[in-house]
């Protein structure tokens, strides 16, 4: 329970560190900008839209149904804004990529300092960076599709099936977004997809904790466009404490404490 509640406090501890290093806060503020505007266009189109449909579905319900009809509402509306913001991460997460590269190298450098791990340069290195990303994408993508068609089909069990393929929807967006957030720096060491869910899983519980706030995070309608840099902060500071020290490229006796302290990351 330690780990779980240690791994859900980092969210806050990303505040803390960017509201004492000024430096970082341009790499915050451009993808803000840009998680505005893609904002500004999902919910003007798939939520205006989807809250449209949902009110077309429950008006044709009979008027004995009128209590099914609020409980269907409710549980639609949820889905919706949950789906909402798994959308604008999607695309928060994409076009922030650069922006979000250079603030996890950032925090990396302070932390770990020279544990920390740099990314090749030039043309070539962007260009395998991006063959790469679409990669990733295309593999994260693959899972959630895999996974959704499991839970779907969970739900034809009365009861006992659509609370188990609740729970296993939480659990995915869980993972997923463990999979955004500390993306940055796993990438960085050039880590094969399955290497970067071990990560994840070796770390547990503290990167259960943290990806069940972050899914909250990124599923509360305008919240999430603020949030998203927050997490990507959160999950970078999450591996220089958890996970680093994993990876062959990092050594742990290499700046260990000082480096910490003077971020106050515990």
């Amino acid at each position: 329970m330690g780990g779980l509640l240690s791994g859900a406090s980092y969210p806050l501890r990303a505040v803390g560190v960017l509201s004492r290093t000024p430096g970082l806060w341009p790499f915050v503020a451009v993808p803000v900008v840009l998680n505005i505007l893609v904002g500004i266009a999902v919910y003007a189109g798939l939520l205006f839209t989807g809250l449209n449909a949902i009110d077309a579905l429950v008006a044709g319900l009979p008027e004995w149904a009128v209590l099914f009809a609020w409980l269907l509402r409710a549980l639609l509306v949820g889905g919706l804004l949950l789906a909402t913001g798994f959308v604008i991460a999607r695309f928060g997460v994409v076009l922030g990529s650069p922006w979000y590269s250079a603030l996890a190298g950032r925090l990396e450098r302070q932390v770990l300092g020279d544990a920390a791990v740099q990314e090749p340069g030039g043309m070539r290195g962007a260009l395998t960076d991006l063959g790469r990303a679409v990669r990733y994408e295309l593999k994260k993508l693959l899972l959630v599709m895999s996974v959704s068609v499991l839970l779907l089909a969970m739900n034809v069990v009365p009861v006992l099936g659509t609370v188990a393929a609740s729970v296993g929807g939480i659990a995915l967006g869980v993972v997923v977004a463990c999979l955004d957030f500390f993306d940055a720096p796993l990438e960085r060491r050039r880590l094969r997809f399955r290497q970067k869910l071990g990560a994840i899983r070796r770390s547990m519980p503290a990167s259960l904790g943290f990806g069940l706030v972050c899914f909250v995070l990124v599923g509360i309608p305008f919240l999430n466009l603020f949030a998203i840099p927050l997490c990507m902060a959160a999950g970078t500071l999450f591996f220089c404490d958890r996970i680093a020290a994993q990876m062959p490229t990092s050594s742990p006796t290499l700046r260990t404490g000082h480096s910490r302290s003077s971020l106050g990351v515990v």
